[in-house]
């Protein structure tokens, strides 16, 4: 046990756990993208895939505490390594000069906090209602389109995802790294992968307050939503957000 502490305590094991937990949190964020994506096939497609969600609310229930412990690790993981870099070098460089690391590593200490605010207000805005202006229980479709329907929401999201840009780019590279593959033949790889899945993430989920905002998705008569979230609303541990 010692043993397994001590290498979780050095740089190499925490760098190891920002890699692993990263790996599950770009997972989540890819399959939470893919689903919301249904919001363009009407309510009825979006909320059966939240009924279907909350079929197994034990499963659910340990998806959202593993997905809670990774992000727990990831922010100790992230934090503990920038203190003992900072602790190696007490007094900063006069001048730094960029060349070695992007512009999206440069930022990665503005974009992890402004992302865990966001993941903070997104939960009481989707998933809990209290930060909601119209919440619905049950009725993810509604809930969905009024809450981007708000400017400030829909500004705040957007500027939420292009941080999330920059630490997704970074972390999918970082990942590769970390695992020693960081050799110029596979650069060119690793960079193009890390950018693919950015910008599908990303693309995916600025297209949602984007369309909202610009009437492409509007909120549907109520006849078309009543049946779909009063099935969804009987479920147990149901909320109004997909995930």
């Amino acid at each position: 046990m010692k043993a397994i502490l001590a290498f979780f305590g050095s740089s190499i094991g925490k760098k190891l756990v920002m890699a692993v937990t990263g790996v599950a949190l770009v997972g989540f964020v890819v399959g939470h993208m893919s689903g919301n994506m249904l919001v363009y096939k009407g309510p009825e497609a979006l909320n059966a895939y939240a009924k279907g969600l909350h079929m197994f609310p034990a499963l659910l229930w340990a998806a959202r505490l593993g997905l809670l412990a990774a992000v727990g690790l990831h922010i100790w993981a992230s934090t503990t390594l920038t203190l003992t870099n900072q602790a190696a070098r007490p007094v900063s460089y006069r001048k730094v000069t960029p060349d070695a690391s992007s512009y999206a590593s440069r930022t990665m200490k503005f974009s992890g906090p402004l992302l865990g605010l966001f993941i903070v207000y997104h939960l009481l805005h989707l998933t809990l209602g209290s930060a909601h202006p119209s919440f619905r229980p049950g009725d993810v479709y509604h809930n969905f389109i009024t809450g981007f329907q708000v400017p400030v929401v829909s500004f705040f999201y957007i500027a939420a995802m292009l941080a999330l840009g920059f630490h997704l780019h970074h972390g999918i590279w970082s990942f590769f790294q970390t695992l020693g593959v960081n050799h110029p033949r596979y650069d060119g790889l690793r960079r193009v992968l890390a950018t693919l899945i950015t910008v599908v993430v990303v693309g995916g989920n600025l297209s949602f307050p984007i369309a909202v905002l610009t009437g492409v998705l509007q909120q549907a008569p109520p006849s078309a939503t009543s049946a779909r979230a009063g099935d969804l609303a009987s479920v147990p541990g149901t909320t109004g957000e997909g995930h």
